[in-house]
């Protein structure tokens, strides 16, 4: 196993240092700096001719090295990640690019993991039920429901809740976590519902792709098992259909998704991100888009190969899953 771990971790550096590199010359690649959004700001908020506005925004790109060649800037934040862990300083928010990433993505994280955790339990249940009462009434629902959640767009399923919520039910607090009464209030299980009240959309919503997904391919899955010579061994033994379907059959079935596991994590954070996008929320996915808008790219690279960072981590955790699973797989081709 600490075998495992130390290859797949030594080779996701040098993956990593590539998808720094292509998220850095994408991100730069767009004309315009940050020099120019302080331009704009001098202009229309403060007044200021073009001209010295102009001469503002290059004193600002000289002072923070934005005139620099792309390859000099790029070098300047990874070397600093490598050597302090310090991945630059944010122009927009004006602070460390490390305090942003603290501040937003510990929520993202968690939220995704609920996510994950509803998607993964409700969609392998009801795809169990699914296989189960094969051509009835309730697979045909359940087949209906796994289709709208796979197909509809995230972001649009969104905007018809948030419309809902604001035109028609009149709801004002959109966009926050708490209450203004429970914002620097103890945890309590008052402040929990409360915060179960402001982001069910969002759990609900990323939640609502994958469970379809893990449905899906849970039922497909389970299917095929069941007309496996082993189940119907068992079965021909006298075992019960419930003994035989969740001690012989599921276990099997699930590998596949088990495997998979490592790009759902990934994907609960962007189904997060785009839902936050639209309703607002403090994280990682409104500072993506509000910092690539003005062009702070510290903030957005630094996001996106943290980002990168959960793809990998989730990889490694999906093969440890599948060896739990079945005792039979060793990892690094390692023999019983």
């Amino acid at each position: 196993m600490l075998r495992f771990l130390t290859m797949r971790i030594l080779g996701a550096i040098p993956l990593l240092f590539l998808l720094s590199v292509v998220t850095f010359a994408i991100i730069q690649a767009p004309p315009g700096d940050y020099g120019d959004t302080i331009r704009s700001m001098l202009i229309n908020q403060g007044g200021a001719a073009p001209t010295v506005a102009e001469a503002q925004a290059e004193l600002y790109r000289e002072a923070h090295g934005l005139n620099d060649p792309i390859i000099v800037q790029y070098f300047r934040w990874i070397s600093g990640i490598v050597t302090r862990f310090d991945f630059g300083h944010s122009f927009f928010y004006n602070k460390d690019v490390g305090q942003v990433v603290a501040e937003r993505l510990p929520a993202t994280i968690a939220l995704a993991l609920v996510c994950h955790l509803l998607a993964s339990l409700l969609g392998i249940g009801l795809g169990i039920l699914a296989a189960t009462r094969q051509y009835s009434w309730v697979d045909t629902g359940l087949g209906i429901i796994s289709f709208l959640g796979m197909t509809i767009p995230r972001f649009l399923l969104a905007i018809i809740i948030l419309y809902f919520l604001v035109f028609r039910l009149n709801v004002s607090e959109v966009g926050m976590f708490f209450s203004a009464r429970y914002g620097g209030a103890p945890w309590s299980w008052d402040k929990f519902v409360n915060l179960v009240q402001h982001v069910w959309p969002v759990v609900f919503i990323a939640t609502f792709g994958g469970l379809a997904y893990n449905m899906r391919v849970m039922r497909a899955n389970l299917l095929d098992v069941l007309n496996s010579q082993y189940v119907e061994t068992a079965r021909a033994k006298g075992l019960p259909e419930g003994a035989v379907i969740m001690k012989h059959a599921v276990p099997n079935a699930l590998h596949p998704l088990v495997a998979y596991q490592g790009v759902v994590l990934p994907y609960m954070l962007t189904g997060e991100i785009e839902v936050a996008i639209v309703f607002g929320l403090a994280t990682v996915g409104p500072a993506i888009v509000g910092s690539m808008g003005v062009g702070d790219v510290y903030v957005t690279a630094t996001f996106m190969l943290v980002l990168a960072a959960t793809l990998i981590v989730g990889n490694i955790i999906s093969d440890i899953l599948l060896v739990a699973l079945d005792p039979r797989i060793r990892l690094g081709g390692g023999s019983e």
